[in-house]
């Protein structure tokens, strides 16, 4: 009986040996947390670029609420709504958790838009493109052109002091598409006050001396005698 019993034995050893040691290869590997995302860029939607906006509720003679639309961008937490009131070249921020938000606005203004599409898990954040529109006021035959959006150079450039001549470039924009030309005011005087005449084009060169600093700015003038006036931007010739 004495080997019949030792081989129970034997095998009930082996058998919790092996439940004991089996089963598993080592510690569990944690799975990895996903790398957030960053936002994309939001698309615009309303007021329309280079458009008379008319569909604003009017609150006063002189102000009305415009309801601003942009579609859903990915990875998007909440939005920054960034307005510029081109007349008088002030900026408002302005949040919101959905693709929409109402503004009250000055009738009778141009003003420039664009949505910053943020995330609650990363700090990079994407910029849309920027549109510029009228907020429609009292029944009028034809709107000032929008203030020329300042190119080149970027404000606060600097150059070496070889530099003799830097293209200046702008870009322009009317609601009624009947922009004529562009004078351009250009010196080291701040404001400029010196006219360097007129082009229909959105560029000219201007001759440059080393040492100085310049400023620019750029009236845009239409067919009905309207006129706007850009931004100052300055750079320095080293």
């Amino acid at each position: 009986m004495k080997p019949i019993k030792n081989i129970i034995i034997l095998l009930c050893i082996t058998i919790v040996y092996s439940c004991s040691s089996g089963g598993s290869d080592g510690p569990e590997t944690p799975t990895p947390t996903p790398t957030p995302k960053p936002p994309t860029a939001a698309s615009l939607e309303f007021p329309l670029n280079n458009s008379e906006c008319t569909e604003g509720t009017n609150i006063t003679s002189t102000e009305s609420t415009i309801q601003f639309n942009w579609r859903n961008s990915e990875n998007t937490d909440s939005y920054q709504l960034v307005l510029k009131n081109l007349d008088t070249q002030t900026t408002n921020n302005y949040n919101s958790n959905v693709s929409e938000l109402g503004i009250t606005l000055q009738r009778g203004t141009p003003f420039s838009w664009y949505v910053i599409s943020k995330s609650n898990s990363i700090s990079q954040t994407a910029q849309s493109t920027t549109w510029k529109f009228y907020n429609a006021g009292d029944a009028v035959s034809s709107y000032a052109p929008f203030p020329a959006e300042l190119i080149y150079p970027v404000m606060g450039s600097a150059f070496n002091s070889i530099t003799s001549n830097v293209a200046l470039q702008w870009s322009g924009s009317d609601v009624d598409d009947d922009i004529t030309e562009y004078e351009i005011f250009f010196g080291i005087a701040n404001p400029p006050t010196t006219s360097q005449g007129t082009t229909p084009a959105p560029n000219m060169d201007m001759s440059v001396n080393s040492g100085d600093t310049y400023y620019w700015r750029v009236v845009t003038k239409d067919s009905q005698n309207n006129s706007s006036n850009s931004e100052i931007f300055q750079f320095k010739i080293n």
